[in-house]
């Protein structure tokens, strides 16, 4: 088994599952054009992640690590009218693409594009009691998911989920030693959430088209 092999399942069960999205796939395309690097959650990722909004019955949703905003879409459709979602990008250029590709999908009044660092963005969002969230979907830089996580739990309340992606780094997550900060920060994350009595949580080990990876997901009790 190899990537290439991943990648051909990928694209099967995108073909048999997925359903073709004008908004979605004009997303990644803007986004590409851009020049934005290529990590956006797979196709059969974003639906996953919208289901399980869905089923959770989200109605607010917050999302730290916007990119262009294509994960942000798949939440929207998942958001009943009168939902929401805000989505904090710490990047400008990022910021830019992903509201145009929101508006372009038709999400514009229900998503809030936040600018700035998510560890001076959360606090405000804290003060203006918009919380809490149903839903918290981190996907940003890893040497601060353990403080992303704690925010995330911070604005959620008792049946929330939260969600962290690339948590397996190709394996590397179990090298005690490694010098890789994103390694170290998902290895903080995980001594975080096993002294945490507020959630209850597991991981999952995937492959596809993204590589080896994964993603915790965490209940709040």
């Amino acid at each position: 088994m190899n990537l290439e092999q991943w990648a051909a399942v990928d694209s099967y069960l995108n073909e048999r599952l997925v359903q073709p999205d004008e908004s979605l796939e004009q997303a990644l395309a803007r986004s590409a054009e851009a020049g934005l690097p290529p990590i956006s959650v797979s196709p059969t990722q974003g639906k996953f992640l919208m289901m399980l909004a869905r089923l959770q019955g989200a109605r607010r949703i917050l999302e730290i690590g916007t990119l262009g905003g294509y994960s942000t879409i798949w939440f929207a459709k998942a958001l009943p009218a009168d939902g929401r979602i805000i989505t904090i990008e710490s990047e400008p250029k990022h910021a830019e693409v992903a509201r145009e590709n929101i508006v372009a999908a038709g999400f514009g009044e229900i998503v809030d594009v936040r600018l700035g660092r998510a560890l001076d963005v959360l606090p405000d969002i804290a003060a203006e009691n918009v919380g809490p969230f149903d839903f918290s979907f981190i996907d940003a830089d890893k040497p601060n998911i353990p403080q992303y996580f704690e925010w995330a739990l911070r604005l959620s309340r008792s049946g929330s989920i939260i969600i962290v992606d690339n948590v397996i780094r190709e394996g590397a997550v179990i090298d005690a030693e490694s010098e890789d900060t994103s390694v170290q920060g998902v290895r903080r994350l995980n001594d975080l959430i096993a002294a945490e009595p507020r959630v209850t949580a597991t991981t999952i080990q995937t492959v596809g088209s993204k590589g080896y990876d994964g993603f915790t997901i965490a209940v709040v009790k």
